[in-house]
């Protein structure tokens, strides 16, 4: 099996660099190795998503922006195969907008999308990381970062059981 890290972003509003939140999940050799949640200061105030995930400014204020933890987020994305998230193309943009505000070179890393890989592997509709999560039988606190990520290692890592066989390439 392939060493991967998941990640969730959660975002204060509809811009693609209000990343407020990040969860890490990495795994080496089909096992959770490390998990880390950050709190991220986006570049402005406004908060349109408090009610989902229950972050406010008052809880990012004093948090590093993206830039200041780019040195701390960097050393999680060497040694691995791939990105793997629920829903891909929104974390992969997250991602790339925030590099960009920042002045960071995005990582050219290849992201597995597990929505896809739900519906390849069990057929599951809908593919909302709860319906997959229940089907599956993981825990989920949807919507806090660390949750969110470490389910999608989990939907990675039993899709790698059920099929035996190599499963990037599913952005």
């Amino acid at each position: 099996m392939a060493n991967f890290l998941a990640l969730d972003f959660e975002t204060a509003n509809r811009s693609a660099n209000s990343a407020c939140a990040i969860g890490l999940v990495r795994v080496e050799d089909n096992q959770i190795v490390q998990q880390n949640h950050f709190l991220i200061r986006p570049p402005q105030r406004w908060f349109e998503f408090t009610d989902i995930h229950n972050i406010c400014w008052e809880d990012v204020a004093d948090q590093p922006d993206f830039g200041e933890l780019w040195s701390t987020l960097e050393p999680h994305l060497q040694d691995i195969d791939f990105i793997a998230a629920h829903n891909a193309s929104f974390d992969r943009r997250v991602l790339y907008a925030c590099c960009e505000t920042y002045g960071i070179r995005k990582p050219s890393l290849e992201f597995l999308c597990t929505v896809q890989l739900a519906r390849r592997v069990w057929q599951i509709y809908p593919t909302k990381l709860p319906n997959v999560c229940a089907r599956l039988a993981i825990q989920l606190d949807h919507h806090q970062a660390l949750s969110d990520a470490s389910a999608c290692a989990q939907i990675v890592m039993a899709a790698h059981q059920v099929t035996g066989s190599s499963i990037a390439g599913i952005s």
